[in-house]
């Protein structure tokens, strides 16, 4: 059978046997020696998937848990196809099960690892996963175009306030959302060189701080006619005035 995309191997009912818990697997299992000593969790082009030759280190019920992969040969080009079709239906679980079981031509890890699009589908299933560890690092150690920044942002601040609700035990405001901010910025691999807060950019920021200076309170009509100023809308601006009227209190009342 010859398989002309790796969708054709991974339909939407495809899960992974339970090799441990089926005794005609588990002996077929056993009689070849435990799955060998191949890659770890995941895709053997996974970042940190080991080789593993010879003798395995692993616990008898760890090597029932592993399992020969088609052996069937994907070029990057077709990998990063098929990241780009599961992220953009937004079939998060189908694209994980795809990201760990990915079967892929000899040689080619080095290119799959290095992939726009490959590495973007695997920090969007570690964002949704919860695994914010493995999105930190790939935002972080691996440049993106301009195309891909505002999305893996919002998934870099997310997942920041995210962690910081779980860790204060109660949902975040607005002061606290834009001190997290300030404690983990955005990395310059996914982000233009211009400064943002709330996604303004600065220049927007300029004019917003110049009217601030001047009325604190503004009425409706002056925020529309700084919402056509900057692009924003007359909630955005409302919004804005009032967590900086939040931020100078809280400043003001820290230095008393």
């Amino acid at each position: 059978m010859v398989f002309r995309s790796p969708l054709e191997l991974y339909p939407t009912h495809f899960f992974l046997p339970n090799f441990a818990a089926d005794p005609h697997h588990r002996s077929l299992l056993l009689a070849s020696g435990g799955g060998g000593g191949g890659s770890g969790s995941g895709s053997g082009c996974s970042p940190g998937a080991g080789g593993g030759g010879g003798g395995s280190s692993r616990a008898p019920h760890e090597e029932l848990s592993m399992f020969q992969l088609p052996t069937l040969n994907f070029s990057p080009e077709q990998v990063a196809s098929v990241c780009e079709t599961l992220e953009e239906t937004g079939d998060i679980e189908r694209l994980g099960r795809f990201l760990w079981s990915l079967p892929v031509a000899p040689g080619a890890c080095e290119a799959i690892n290095k992939h726009e699009s490959i590495l973007r589908a695997r920090a969007v299933v570690a964002f949704h996963t919860g695994n914010f560890r493995d999105l930190y690092h790939i935002l972080e150690n691996h440049k993106f175009t301009k195309e891909s920044h505002g999305k893996l942002q919002a998934m870099w601040l997310e997942a920041h306030y995210q962690e910081a609700e779980k860790l204060r035990g109660r949902p975040l405001g607005p002061v606290d959302k834009y001190r997290v901010r300030k404690k983990f910025p955005l990395p310059r691999t996914i982000w233009d060189g211009e400064q943002k807060t709330h996604c303004f950019k600065e220049r927007t920021r300029s004019l917003l701080r110049e009217w601030y200076l001047q009325d604190p309170y503004p009425n409706p009509s002056k925020k529309r006619e700084l919402a056509q100023a900057t692009g924003l809308t007359p909630t955005q601006v409302g919004n804005w005035f009032k967590n900086r009227r939040q931020r100078d209190r809280a400043a003001a009342a820290k230095n008393r």
